[in-house]
């Protein structure tokens, strides 16, 4: 399968170039970045300290895009939208790593998936994704006399809040509740709040140094307290997840789906 990388010098961009290197079945077709960065015109490789592999950094990622079969993206909103929108347009598929979108923004992939297959998740880690399950499943067997908080640390360089893991897994609580997220969510709390509502799910978030990912859901009732966690070592589990991804988006058919569907959870 041939990938393209679109923000390809970013981190995460050279840590999805390092995973498709060592992956049987894939290789590298495209790789791009915004215009003005230093890695235009360099191998993608050399950029991600493997070895060259011919593919130059463009700032062209329509033609970076149309050279794959499927683009993986982790850029910023707005870019991708955009770099879904050429995507349909050239019948390549997505897999799409970015959180934070807004409305309109979720509202255009949905309508880019009507006519290529997207990927799309708020995390692409396994063990993200199982503990997903194992939330929905806690949170349907508890009854609402246990709070749901679910906190969140990342890197000092994360730019929305809470994270899009954090809110997933406040999704995945709400659904075990038969709920919708957006009308029991505590976002942030500050000052004379009150006592805290029966049925909320709340969210705490810090933020600090170079973690990469640390998120708790936690079930707190009077006699006792059960926590459920996953830490993130290193982004390489976000770019094995997403190449797998890309991977199982072969032959499928347009639509929306999301790693649950690739693990079969």
């Amino acid at each position: 399968m041939k990938i393209a990388i679109v923000g390809a010098a970013g981190r995460m961009g050279q840590m999805l170039i390092r995973q498709i290197a060592r992956t049987e079945g894939c290789s590298l077709a495209g790789a791009s970045e915004a215009a003005g960065s230093k890695a235009l015109g360099r191998d993608a490789g050399e950029v991600a300290g493997v070895e060259a592999n011919g593919v130059k950094i463009t700032a062209d990622s329509a033609a970076a895009i149309g050279a794959a079969d499927v683009v993986i993206d982790f850029t910023v909103p707005a870019a991708t939208v955009a770099h879904t929108r050429i995507a349909a347009d050239k019948g390549v598929s997505v897999v799409i790593g970015t959180t934070g979108l807004d409305p309109d923004q979720t509202a255009a992939i949905q309508e880019c998936a009507k006519r290529v297959p997207i990927l799309w998740a708020a995390n692409m880690s396994l063990g993200i994704n199982v503990l997903m399950a194992l939330v929905e499943k806690t949170a349907s067997l508890l009854d609402p006399s246990y709070d749901i908080e679910v906190l969140e640390m990342h890197h000092r360089h994360k730019i929305d809040a809470p994270s899009g893991t954090a809110l997933a897994l406040g999704r995945s609580a709400a659904a075990g509740r038969k709920v919708k997220l957006e009308e029991v969510w505590r976002k942030t709390r500050d000052g004379h709040t009150g006592a805290r509502p029966a049925g909320e799910i709340g969210f705490a978030t810090l933020r600090g140094g170079e973690e990469v990912g640390v998120h708790t859901v936690m079930f707190a009732a009077s006699g006792e307290r059960l926590e459920l966690s996953h830490r993130a070592f290193s982004r390489e589990t976000y770019a094995s997840g997403a190449v797998r991804g890309a991977l199982w988006l072969k032959g499928k058919k347009p639509g929306l789906y999301g790693m649950k569907d690739v693990l079969g959870l």
